[in-house]
């Protein structure tokens, strides 16, 4: 885990790390950095992050204990040291007294908006400077913005905060707009393992456990999607196989009603069921049950397709990132039901690559390499609760032809 737990003593000319506090507009830009602006250094002793370097640190505030308040100017003309627990340092996210008091009697004047700017982690004479990008009254999220390290002997003389700055400055877009600093390493595919269950399957409380053991720190080098770490979902799918006119076109289109009244179309493109599946995601369709999903089929995405029963999807996702690569993966354990037929259903859990959180370059092939080791604990975690821990591809598509198969009455007429 990448959160903060205890302060611990630095390690001479080891591994040390600094949460550094100043004034907001040298995030988002409002005003130049400055000589006399207030930066507050606050040495957490050994960094929390287990790998050097590491993408994705969240610090909880209450867990930081007693710190010091090293204060100053960027030019080192004035300097003011204090005390602070870690949860008196932004009560409700307005500055809290002792750091007011520090930088007031740093600067003369009123604090102004002063922000966690930088959490910098040091291994040696190497040191990376990760920015924030999510603040709030009990933690705050920061990625890592050098590509490559920096001088450990410039931290505490902030000889490396002008480039941290003008780094954080160049991607105010992707940092400064809240879940907007994601990207995809493979864009357009999806990635996934699946595991069919035999029912009786009680996801929610399997979803639960699960969460509750990744909480725990059950699977190291992880940590919780920050504040997107559980979601329920409960949708219908209306789906078409897509059979040509060529074999690239094969897979599925899926007409998805939104809570807009309209529709998702998602297409996924495969001959056979497999981990690795081209796709696409068309929102805001204004269609009708009553020929128009046949018509959208024929006339716009113009391929040949068959209907198969449609079905409702009821299904719980945790979501985890890797702090070491800022990967993030989600598991999901679902129920799908026919809608016509409600006592034939399918249960899965399926574990996904879906997105990264990082500002530096990522790498695609660490993402099939934390899979392999993040299906290998799952594959554990289901053996535990009685569950089949094989690997497949069995898709929804191929539950529905197979649902088909056992009952041909299943089968759907399409009209236009």
């Amino acid at each position: 885990m990448s959160d903060t737990t205890a302060t611990a003593a630095p390690e001479a000319g080891g591994r040390r790390s600094w949460l550094v506090l100043g004034g907001l507009h040298l995030l988002n830009g409002t005003a130049p950095l400055s000589g006399d602006d207030p930066v507050v250094l606050v040495e957490l002793g050994a960094p929390v992050e287990a790998d050097f370097p590491s993408n994705t640190v969240v610090l909880r505030w209450d867990a930081l204990g007693t710190v010091e308040l090293a204060a100053r100017t960027v030019d080192a003309t004035r300097r003011v040291t204090g005390k602070a627990r870690g949860d008196e340092l932004f009560p409700g996210m307005r500055v809290g007294g002792p750091l007011r008091e520090a930088v007031t009697g740093l600067t003369g004047r009123p604090a102004g908006p002063v922000v966690p700017l930088f959490y910098v982690t040091a291994d040696g004479g190497r040191a990376h400077v990760h920015s924030q990008i999510r603040f709030l009254a009990e933690d705050a999220c920061f990625i890592r913005i050098t590509p490559e390290p920096v001088a450990t002997a410039d931290v505490e003389t902030l000889g490396w905060l002008p480039d941290a700055v003008r780094l954080h400055a160049e991607g105010f877009l992707f940092l400064n707009n809240h879940q907007r600093y994601y990207r995809k390493c493979f864009t357009g595919r999806e990635l996934e393992y699946k595991y069919t269950l035999a029912p009786p399957v009680d996801v929610w409380t399997t979803t639960v456990e699960l969460y509750q053991n990744l909480l725990e720190g059950g699977l190291p080098g992880y940590i919780m999607e920050y504040r997107d770490e559980y979601q329920a979902w409960d949708y219908l799918n209306h789906l078409f196989e897509v059979t040509g006119p060529t074999e690239a076109e094969l897979g599925y289109a899926s007409f998805i009603p939104t809570t807009d009244g309209k529709h998702l179309l998602k297409r996924k493109w495969y001959a056979e069921d497999t981990f690795d599946r081209r796709e696409s995601h068309t929102y805001g369709l204004d269609l009708a049950d009553d020929g128009g999903f046949e018509r959208h089929i024929l006339e716009e995405l113009k391929v040949e397709a068959v209907r198969l029963p449609s079905f409702r999807r009821v299904r719980y996702d945790v979501n985890f990132e890797s702090v070491r690569t800022g990967h993030v993966y989600g598991i999901f354990f679902d129920h799908c039901s026919l809608v016509e037929a409600r006592e034939v259903t399918l249960n899965q859990c399926e574990l996904e690559y879906l997105r990264s959180r990082v500002a530096v370059e990522p790498d695609p092939d660490e993402v099939l390499v934390e899979m392999e080791g993040i299906a290998l604990w799952l594959e554990g975690f289901l053996r535990a609760h009685g569950l089949n821990d094989t690997r497949g591809f069995y898709s929804k598509r191929t539950f529905l032809k197979d649902a088909v198969a056992a009952r041909p009455g299943l089968a759907r007429k399409v009209t236009r």
